[in-house]
This record gives C-alpha cells, sequence and structure tokens, in this order.
C-alpha cells in the first residue's frame, strides 16, 4: 500500500514538470535514425552525436558568437553553409533576428527548420574562457543505470559440470544480464568528469574472472575553456584528425542519403563516455592555442585483447596472432585472451585556421610490447606485421566562394604505404549542391585507428570515385543521388581476385508541410564475392546485386501523435545462387503529449525474407544512448514498446519490451548463442538522474 502511495504521489508531483518539448526529441530521433540506418550494422554508438544535440536543445548555440568548430559539432550543416554564416556576420554584422537566416544563400528552409531548435540569436557575449572554479560551481550532476536482458535461454548458459565448462569453449561463465552504469559531472561544454562500467551477456560479476565487478570501466576528465590550453584530457579520451586516414576515433559519415554529407569533421580532443572497449584512447591529451594555430599532443597506453603464442623453437620468444576486438569475457578463449597486448599510442597533430581555410600536419606512432604476426593467407599478406609503424600526414580545408576543397595525405612507415583522398563540395545555386571525392588507398596502407571514406571496412586497397547531388526543386520537392564505382587492386577477405563494383542511390522526397513527410528510396549494390560453385581449385568471382526499395510515410496527426508507415523490399542476384528477395511492413506510433510526464513508441512489423543475406536492417526506438538498429529476417512479426516516464522533475524512467516471433523457425541463432524456440524477446529498463 506504501509503495502504491509513494507511486501516485511521483506520478501526480510530475505532471506540469515535463519541459522537455516532444517536437525537439523527434528532431534528435530523427538524425540518429537517418544516420544509424545507412550503416546497416547493429552495433551502434551514436553517443557523441546524441550528447552535442541533447546539450544543444537546452543550450542553444549563440550564431553571433559561434565559431567554425562550434557549427560543425552539431553535424547539421555543410562547410559551405557555415562559411556562408561567417561570411554574412563579417559583412552585415551581428545577426538581429533568427529570421535573417532566410537570406543565407546556401541555407534552404529545410536546413533552417533543422537547425532552428539547437541555435538562437542573442546579443550578449558568451563567455569564451571558463576557470575551472566556476565550472565545479555551476556543474550538473547526471547518472545512468541501465539493465538489458533476452530473456530467452540460449545454449551458452546452459549449466554444465565444473569439469566440462573448464574445457569447452561452448558455455559461458555469467549470466545473461547486461548491466550499464554511467556517471558525469558537467559544465555545459567546458568541464566532464565521469565514469562509466559496462558488464556484457555472459560475463561473471564480482566473481570468477570479474572480480572487480563490471568487465569494462571507462573514466575521463575534460576541461576546454582556456586562452592557451584550448582543452585537456585525462584518462579515456578520443582524437580525429584530418579525413581520417592517420587517425580517428568515434563515429564518421559514410554513404547516406544525404547526399552531399560526405565530408569528415574533425573534433580533434574530446572526452569518452561510450562502452566500445577498443577504439578509444587512454592517458592524457592537450590541445594547445597561439593566435591562428593549434597544437594537439596526446599519448595512450591501455592493454587490448589479444592471443599470445610462444615460437615452437624459441621458446622465450612470445608474439600475438591475433587481437579480438569484440570487448567479450564470457569464455575460456576469450577470458584467456584478456589484455593479452599492451598499445602504446602517442603522436601530434598541427593546425592553422585562418577564416575558411584550415591546414593541418600530424604524426602518430603506434607499438606492442609484442610483436603481431598473424597468419599469411593470399589476401591478408600486405597487413601490417611487427611491433611498430608511425603515420604522417598532411589534411587540408578550403572554402571559396561556393565551392569546398578539402582532403588529406597519408604515409604508413612500415610499409612505404600511402593513402588520399581529395573531394570538392560546391553549389551550382541555392537549390542545387554537389560533392566529388576521389580516394585512393594502397593495398599496403594500414593504421589501426582510422576512419576515411571508403567501401569497405578498412581504409586499404581500394580506390574509387564518388558523385552526391542534392536538388531542391521546390520548398517541399527535394532530391538526393549519388553514384559510387570503386576497385580493390588486391584480394580481399572472401574474394580471391582483384575486383570492381558499384553503387548508387536515389532518394524523391516530398515535404509539404511540417509534420508530413513521404520519400521513396531506390538502391542498387554490385559487389564482388567468391562464387559458391567453387570446385576447391580456382575460385572464380561474381558480382552479387542487390537492390534495396523503401517507401516511408512520416505523419504528425497532432502535437502529440506521430504516424510512421514504412514498406521495404530487397532483392539479391548471384550467378551461382537461387535469388533472394525480402520484405518488410512496419507501422510506428509515436505518442508524446507536452502536458504528461509519460510517452509511448510502438511498432509492428511484418517480416519475410528468404534468409539471413536478404536481411533489412531497421531503427527501432530506445532508451537514451541506447542506439537499436537490428536485421530484420526470416518469416515471422516483430513488435515493441517503448515508454518513458519523467517524475520528480530530475527522474527519467525508460522501460522497453520487444519480441520477434518467427513463423517458419524451431530455433534462432548458432552455437551459443542458439535459442531452442520460435520466439526472441529483448527487455530493456533505464533510469537516468539528474541533479
Amino acid at each position: 500500500m506504501m509503495k502504491t502511495l509513494l507511486f501516485s504521489a511521483c506520478f501526480l508531483l510530475s505532471f506540469g514538470v515535463f519541459s522537455q518539448d516532444p517536437e525537439k526529441n523527434a528532431i534528435i530521433q530523427q538524425r540518429v535514425e537517418f544516420i544509424s540506418e545507412q550503416l546497416e550494422t547493429e552495433d551502434l554508438d551514436l553517443t557523441n552525436i546524441t550528447e552535442v544535440l541533447i546539450f544543444r536543445l537546452d543550450h542553444p548555440l549563440n550564431l553571433n558568437t559561434a565559431n567554425w568548430e562550434d557549427l560543425q559539432e552539431l553535424f547539421l550543416l555543410t562547410d559551405l553553409q557555415i562559411n556562408d554564416l561567417m561570411a554574412h556576420r563579417n559583412t552585415y554584422g551581428k545577426f538581429i533576428s533568427i529570421y535573417e537566416l532566410q537570406s543565407l544563400k546556401y541555407w534552404d528552409l529545410n536546413t533552417i527548420e533543422l537547425v532552428l531548435p539547437f541555435v538562437k540569436v542573442d546579443d550578449k557575449l558568451d563567455q569564451l574562457h571558463v576557470s575551472l572554479k566556476e565550472a565545479f560551481k555551476y556543474g550538473k550532476f547526471e547518472a545512468f543505470l541501465r539493465y538489458q536482458r533476452i530473456p530467452e535461454h540460449k545454449d551458452g548458459y546452459t549449466d554444465v559440470p565444473d569439469s566440462i565448462q573448464e574445457t569447452s569453449n561452448s558455455y559461458y561463465y555469467g549470466n545473461p544480464d547486461r548491466y550499464y552504469t554511467r556517471l558525469r559531472f558537467k559544465y555545459r561544454t567546458n568541464l566532464s568528469v565521469g565514469v562509466t562500467a559496462e558488464k556484457d551477456p555472459g560475463e561473471q560479476f564480482f566473481k570468477g574472472a570479474q572480480k572487480n565487478g563490471f568487465d569494462f570501466y571507462s573514466a575521463h576528465a575534460f576541461y576546454k575553456g582556456g586562452k592557451y590550453i584550448k582543452s585537456l584530457a585525462l584518462g579515456d579520451y578520443q582524437v580525429q584528425i584530418g579525413q581520417g586516414l592517420n587517425l580517428w576515433s568515434g563515429y564518421a559519415f559514410g554513404k547516406t542519403a544525404d547526399a552531399t554529407n560526405v565530408k569528415r569533421s574533425a573534433n580533434t580532443l574530446r572526452p569518452y563516455t561510450s562502452v566500445d572497449e577498443t577504439r578509444f584512447l587512454r592517458g592524457a591529451a592537450v590541445d594547445l592555442g597561439l593566435g591562428d594555430f593549434s597544437l594537439t599532443l596526446f599519448g595512450s597506453s591501455k592493454r587490448v585483447d589479444a592471443s599470445v603464442l610462444t615460437d615452437s623453437l624459441l621458446q622465450e620468444f612470445e608474439f600475438v596472432s591475433s587481437i579480438n576486438l569484440t570487448g567479450f569475457h564470457r569464455t575460456n578463449s576469450e577470458i584467456a585472451r584478456r589484455d593479452g597486448l599492451r598499445e602504446n599510442i602517442g603522436g601530434a597533430n598541427l593546425r592553422y585556421q585562418k577564416r575558411s581555410l584550415q591546414l593541418g600536419l600530424a604524426a602518430t606512432y603506434q607499438g606492442y610490447d609484442r610483436a603481431f604476426i598473424r597468419d599469411t593467407l593470399p589476401y591478408n599478406q600486405f597487413d601490417f606485421r611487427g611491433k611498430s609503424t608511425t603515420s604522417l600526414s598532411a589534411d587540408y580545408s578550403w572554402v571559396f566562394r561556393n565551392f569546398n576543397f578539402f582532403g588529406e595525405t597519408s604515409y604508413a612507415s612500415h610499409s612505404n604505404a600511402w593513402a588520399n583522398i581529395h573531394g570538392v563540395l560546391f553549389s551550382l545555386d541555392s537549390r542545387v549542391a554537389m560533392s566529388m571525392i576521389y580516394r585512393n588507398y594502397q593495398r599496403a596502407y594500414h593504421t589501426f585507428y582510422n576512419n576515411g571514406f571508403s567501401e569497405g571496412s578498412r581504409t586499404q586497397n581500394e580506390s574509387g570515385f564518388y558523385t552526391g547531388l542534392k536538388v531542391n526543386f521546390t520548398r517541399a520537392f527535394t532530391v538526393n543521388a549519388y553514384a559510387d564505382v570503386f576497385k580493390f587492386p588486391w584480394l580481399r577477405y572472401q574474394v580471391d581476385a582483384p575486383s570492381q563494383g558499384h553503387e548508387w542511390l536515389i532518394q524523391p522526397s516530398y515535404k509539404p508541410r511540417r509534420g508530413f513527410e513521404i520519400y521513396f528510396r531506390f538502391r542498387e549494390q554490385v559487389r564482388p564475392k567468391n562464387s559458391r560453385d567453387s570446385d576447391g581449385t580456382v575460385t572464380e568471382i561474381e558480382d552479387v546485386q542487390q537492390r534495396n526499395y523503401r517507401l516511408n510515410l512520416s505523419y504528425k496527426v497532432s502535437d502529440a501523435v506521430q504516424l510512421k508507415s514504412r514498406v521495404e523490399y530487397v532483392t539479391i542476384n548471384r550467378r551461382s545462387n537461387t535469388p533472394e528477395a525480402g520484405f518488410v511492413v512496419s507501422q510506428d506510433v509515436i505518442y508524446k503529449p507536452k502536458s504528461l510526464p509519460i510517452s509511448f513508441a510502438m511498432r509492428y512489423a511484418l517480416i519475410d525474407t528468404d534468409s539471413y543475406d536478404s536481411r533489412i536492417y531497421t531503427f527501432e526506438n530506445n532508451a537514451l544512448y541506447v542506439f537499436s538498429a537490428p536485421a530484420y529476417y526470416y518469416q515471422g512479426s516483430r513488435a515493441y514498446l517503448l515508454v518513458r516516464y519523467k517524475f520528480l522533475r530530475r527522474f527519467d524512467l525508460w522501460a522497453r519490451y520487444g519480441t520477434t516471433i518467427y513463423a517458419n523457425r524451431n530455433s534462432i541463432g548458432t552455437g551459443a548463442e542458439e535459442i531452442t524456440g520460435s520466439s526472441r524477446s529483448d527487455i530493456t529498463v533505464q533510469l537516468r538522474i539528474q541533479l
């Protein structure tokens, strides 16, 4: 009874204090959804982008004082649009009204509508340099507690005798729960101190191999705002340089339906707050500034998972045959690989920026305490082997009138190999924008932390030319299109010969009014793969043609209710296999009333694909900072319900339940992940506390 009364009191108190604007939240959601659906992977982490947009909802960026870096950090504007704003400000002085944005040549109404929730026009001068004392005095504390689980039993969690558990890699030591905790103290973008911890499903918790509790801990202290020491990072952090050829930790855009958003915008130094257990730096970094010059110095030393072997002839010689990037420590083999290798990274990035001209030089060293010697196969014989490598790079970005030229050249010392990317963004007039990118990554080029624009998963063994076009025929009707042709000069995994392919997309969109949008998307990808008809001697390669068709309708019924309907169809054709197809139809209902502290997001989807190969990736709503874009495949249906409840001003609670019921499966998954049965569900519960 007491619990019921307490809950009722909290519920009543929360009416009228639900301050977050559902419409603004929807904009963030749409942006995250747009990005995630281009990646075609279930392993998503868009924390950095989401954090910036959420912060700017509550603290809009002042367009009268914003610098180039501030505007790039929004991930909503091209450099041409940023330069357009800067030139207007230099010529006419400060903005008097937000409506002046309509006078900017390269800012269409869709761009203005997208940016408006995150910016403002104010005569007040923002404080550029903040003292640590002030930051600690006015900062805010935030805590996240998250629980996730798949309730169905997987084979890896079967209770077996210790004698089997200790000699097998088919069974997990821990329970199927995922635990996540994040504690963070922040003052605007100037100060951040935090700790993040995570336990993956199957890992132990405060026992066995995880006597310290969580499997992964991350901590950081970050300060930004000094005159000469522009920013300082201690603990875990990220560094981004140029166009991603030399060093880039964190997310970067690839090919998306926004055909002109292909340029990397490096956020040189930032704190690390995610739970990817490999792609971050651990140590210290500082960004120094003097006039138009900036110098970033960084050093990192951390242990990574690796398989350590001993030479049979030289017993004292140990080397590493593989590096494990999953971060899982559930079975004997995964636990044995934990922290098997020490990784040391150090470098410097010197930058010059004068209005619309940016130039950069960088050097990065990466070394290990043991030699990395992987098995040599025909396709990987040019990959890195050894104990250390140094990469040198130069990058540039120059906006001249309606052209933005950009690029990077990088050199890897261990192989004397080069990587190049050069591009241009330009507007033919206020309604037509184009992008062109040429890249050439030699087969022996390799750095461990890169994220260049590419067709493959690595910035290596690839050349290609990309062209994108965006046309605003009217305020309501827009067309995005791109074409990309690429070559792989050397062999690749499951491609036993040099090869080539192409990809093109067209997406017309119609948005006659706010709250209503319909678009159609067609994409064709032709990628080479080994034929499935190999006789075991010579393997021929063949083109695999994939075509995706999508019709999407978003309709805002009222201020509180939004509907989204989607039909998606995919076909896959290759010479050595029967043609395949996949079909998904889904209906979403999102309910976010302004006057109530509770909101809902629901989906029901029908799925029919011939196999996993014809899967379709679809974004799903989830708790804040939980990014979900699962693959839909086989035959069946998918449904989920997400509820968010805000109470006592400082508490947010998310609860989500989703389930997929298969019509043609008696088991799901393979190996330790196999579920006996025809359904697979997922549960997420998250609490956020703000003080």
